[in-house]
């Protein structure tokens, strides 16, 4: 055979072994890592004696220390994202029903008939905070029920 049909054989295996292998190489390149881990911390371990153990693991702690504490911020950042996005949410259903509540006060003094005042009170809403719209997005009906209970609620004082 000639060099490049064997040179495109080998080209092939290689590409289906990478791109068909590929989780196997994930997994045994994961457990190559964590036995040179293990080595790190038992060599020096199994080396030395009693009082030397603490000295000898000394950099391998401190190497798991920093993983360690490089995963607790990695959580911490997770979690303060998730909490900023529910304050967030928070801040645009407050806008939302803020708005809602202020056409709802315009609409009941200005004595409108209730298909009128939702109407009016939609649109308001629409026009005044459309970003917490957006990012809330409620379904027309929801819309609907929250338009026609601040107006009840209105027009009950």
């Amino acid at each position: 055979m000639s060099p490049i049909i064997i040179l495109a054989l080998a080209l092939c295996a290689l590409a289906f072994i990478l791109l068909i292998s590929w989780p196997l190489v994930a997994a045994l390149a994961r457990l190559a890592v964590s036995v040179a881990i293990i080595a790190t911390l038992a060599l020096p371990a199994a080396a030395s004696t009693g009082s030397d153990l603490l000295t000898a693991l000394t950099p391998s702690l401190l190497d798991l220390a920093g993983v360690a504490l490089t995963a607790l911020i990695g959580v911490a950042t997770v979690r303060f994202q998730r909490w900023t996005g529910i304050q967030i949410e928070a801040r645009h259903r407050e806008a939302l029903h803020s708005a809602i509540m202020t056409a709802a006060r315009v609409a009941v003094a200005q004595g409108l008939t209730r298909e009128v005042a939702t109407e009016f009170v939609a649109a308001y809403a629409r026009s005044s905070v459309p970003d917490a719209l957006k990012r809330l997005s409620p379904s027309s009906e929801t819309m609907d029920a929250l338009v026609r209970s601040k107006l009840l609620e209105v027009r009950g004082r």
